[in-house]
């Protein structure tokens, strides 16, 4: 069995990923910018990438529908270059919903050419503190090694969006 098809059981033995950010906000502005089309699209995606929603639906068993393209054109070319279309349409649904608090995303990763299509979560969990917010995000390994590191990248990239722009607010 090649690193590709994997099966779920062997996903779930690796290790999830966890992210961690304070952000001087309330956790209602943090909360909107994962259940709202506008708050959503102000920061998904790594850097060169942008996430245009065509469908959110903030509530257990909603669905959240976008369109995941590269947005510059270093980052066509780039992808273009290896082998990989420069966007993609990205299904996933809230399995919990607890407004302000913690919401998972599950994601159908259905997109990569040569694997089988699977599910892949992510919680976000939200604590207030004052004039702060805590924000911590749990990532499932992807299908492979090389995958999930380009997995960890890109959200790490994603998040310094975030990082950017609650600097500018402090």
């Amino acid at each position: 069995m090649t690193d590709s098809c994997k099966t779920t059981s062997e996903i779930e033995t690796r290790a999830n990923v966890v992210f961690e950010r304070t952000y001087r906000a309330s956790v209602e502005e943090i909360w909107e910018l994962w259940t709202t089309k506008d708050g959503f699209e102000s920061w998904w995606g790594p850097e060169q990438f942008r996430a245009d929603v065509s469908l959110i639906e903030p509530r257990k068993g909603g669905a959240l529908h976008y369109e995941m393209a590269a947005d510059t054109p270093e980052m066509v070319e780039a992808m273009k270059q290896m082998g990989r279309p420069p966007s993609h349409h990205t299904r996933a649904h809230f399995s919990e919903f607890q407004p302000h608090d913690r919401l998972v995303l599950r994601h159908i990763i259905d997109f990569l050419p040569g694997v089988h299509p699977y599910e892949s979560t992510i919680i976000a969990e939200f604590f207030a503190a004052g004039d702060n917010v805590r924000m911590v995000v749990t990532v499932e390994p992807m299908h492979d090694d090389e995958f999930t590191k380009m997995s960890v990248m890109g959200f790490t990239s994603q998040l310094t969006k975030l990082d950017k722009r609650f600097e500018q607010k402090a």
